[in-house]
């Protein structure tokens, strides 16, 4: 037989002192528990109001009308690529899909129209011991919108429903998969926002406007709500130019301002767009752009991660990091035209004639670069070290000898001492005929980011900056590959929805083939 519990009563002074212990650690673990859970809860809730204010109440009297409409805009996106990261990892029952469908005006009957019909291959019944000629007894009709630039058109799918009269089996053509299923836009149309966005620097409210002059009422949130899904759908092809390029052994980067606003406070502050691209001496031609909120040198750092070569920088201190591990095993490559800029620069404000000599002698190492511009490694290496040495090695010492005749703190003596300073890195290119001679590659592949800033106003968010430096990555590299990033996009959304992840690489912009 069980015996009692013990009460109070049966318990000594130290037994009583160890429960009432326990009891009070138990309380304050609690209590520190529902603390940190109302502080969540607080953080979620404000975050909540914060978004609900931006989105519907008042802004901000220091922004005007435009800047609203673009921070907007960014807010549907942004929701849009959360909806299909979420959707992506816990699939929603047709149901729940089915019930959330929007309902959507009719599209102007006055828009040509094209008609594509899909019937199966054979209208016999398949059915097992069948075998009988099937009847057609109706169709479905999709409208999807398309643009040719300058032009809409709608496109009419039409699928017929074939039955059997014997066995009761109905066959139809199944719906073609598409980058936002049951939208009205085709990838035509997807391609054209894209490109107005991210190439043309065209915000949405401008785009609404265009497309309602030409009969189209398209809000802006609708078309927010594409470009969120078509750049959660190219990540992954952005992530596998990604890795082409940090395949090579020598790459450019490079880095340009671009505001952000932090969601909240009402005021920009400076984040950065950095740019990779393989060495302009590589057998491709790609560049990746990757938007982060600082110039921390941890950013770079984090994309590079185990990557191993030779990297063409400026003198910027957040690449120093990288070359200072010996780990990372990534050798600083200088860029002579940093080096002449401060020599040409001296020459315009007050005609040295150190710095005009100075950027005679440099221009003499540019000529060889141009001769030797489209040889092979080994050729290329070959004639810098007899060309190009001696040129180097003529202008160190005209340096260090001048050095001394300028006094200490001059303009003419910190142009000298940047060149003196970064010297090994500068003269790197005379080992390796691979090399590039300067950083100009990747500073070409920055200017699009630099002109289109000034359209730009800020990015609406990290996410949205995240969202265009990806996009922007793909059309900057249908440029450099020669192709119509229009034609590219357009084909590449087409494809994706059907495409083997496998065989992804297909269709980089590098390797891209028309279908």
């Amino acid at each position: 037989m069980n015996s009692a519990p013990p009460t109070l009563a049966d318990l000594n002074a130290d037994e009583l002192r160890e429960m009432v212990t326990g009891l009070l650690q138990k309380v304050a673990s609690n209590t520190a528990q529902i603390q940190f859970k109302q502080a969540l809860i607080d953080k979620l809730t404000y975050e909540n109001a914060v978004l609900k204010r931006l989105k519907f109440g008042l802004k901000s009297e220091k922004m005007n009308a435009e800047q609203r409409s673009l921070l907007d805009e960014t807010l549907d996106a942004d929701l849009a690529a959360v909806a299909d990261e979420i959707a992506r990892a816990q699939p929603e029952s047709a149901a729940a899909q089915e019930k959330r469908t929007p309902k959507r005006q009719a599209l102007p009957a006055e828009l040509p129209r094209q008609t594509f019909t899909h019937e199966p291959e054979s209208t016999v019944c398949t059915a097992t011991g069948c075998g009988s000629q099937m009847k057609r007894i109706g169709e479905d009709v999709s409208e999807k919108l398309d643009y040719v630039p300058g032009v809409f058109c709608v496109h009419r799918h039409v699928r017929g429903k074939w039955a059997c009269a014997c066995c009761q089996t109905l066959v139809q053509v199944a719906v073609e998969p598409h980058v936002i299923d049951k939208g009205i836009p085709t990838p035509g149309l997807l391609a054209q926002v894209l490109i107005n966005k991210f190439a043309d620097h065209l915000p949405l409210y401008r785009q609404e406007a265009i497309f309602g002059r030409a009969g189209v009422l398209i809000p802006r949130s609708t078309l927010a709500q594409w470009v969120g899904s078509c750049g959660v759908e190219l990540q992954p092809l952005v992530d596998a130019l990604k890795r082409d390029i940090l395949s090579r052994s020598v790459l450019h980067a490079d880095e340009t301002p671009v505001q952000m606003l932090k969601p909240g406070k009402g005021k920009t502050h400076r984040a950065y767009l950095w740019a990779y691209a393989a060495g302009a001496h590589e057998d491709i031609k790609a560049v990746v752009y990757d938007f982060c909120e600082s110039r921390a040198g941890a950013n770079a750092k984090a994309f590079l991660e185990e990557w191993r070569g030779s990297l063409v920088v400026d003198d910027f201190s957040g690449y120093k990091q990288l070359m200072g591990d010996a780990q990372k095993q990534i050798t600083e490559v200088g860029c002579w035209a940093h080096a002449r800029r401060k020599f040409h620069d001296l020459q315009l404000a007050n005609q040295s004639q150190i710095a005009e000599q100075a950027v005679r002698q440099i221009a003499q190492i540019y000529a060889v670069e141009r001769e030797i511009k489209e040889f092979s490694a080994e050729d290329r290496l070959s004639l810098r070290q007899e060309k190009s040495q001696p040129l180097v090695q003529t202008l160190h010492d005209w340096l260090m000898l001048n050095r001394q005749k300028v006094p200490e703190g001059s303009a003419t003596a910190k142009a000298i001492d940047y060149s003196l300073r970064r010297w090994k890195a500068l003269t790197r290119f005379l080992q390796d005929g691979q090399l590039p001679v300067d950083n100009n590659w990747i500073e070409n592949q920055i200017r699009p980011i630099a002109i289109g800033r000034n359209n730009w106003l800020f990015a609406g968010s990290l996410r949205a900056g995240q969202r265009a430096a990806a996009v922007m990555s793909l059309i900057q590299s249908a440029k450099l590959n020669g192709h119509d990033p229009h034609a590219y996009l357009k084909d590449v959304l087409t494809r994706l929805p059907t495409h083997m992840n496998s065989r992804l690489e297909e269709l980089l912009p590098h390797r891209w083939n028309r279908a």
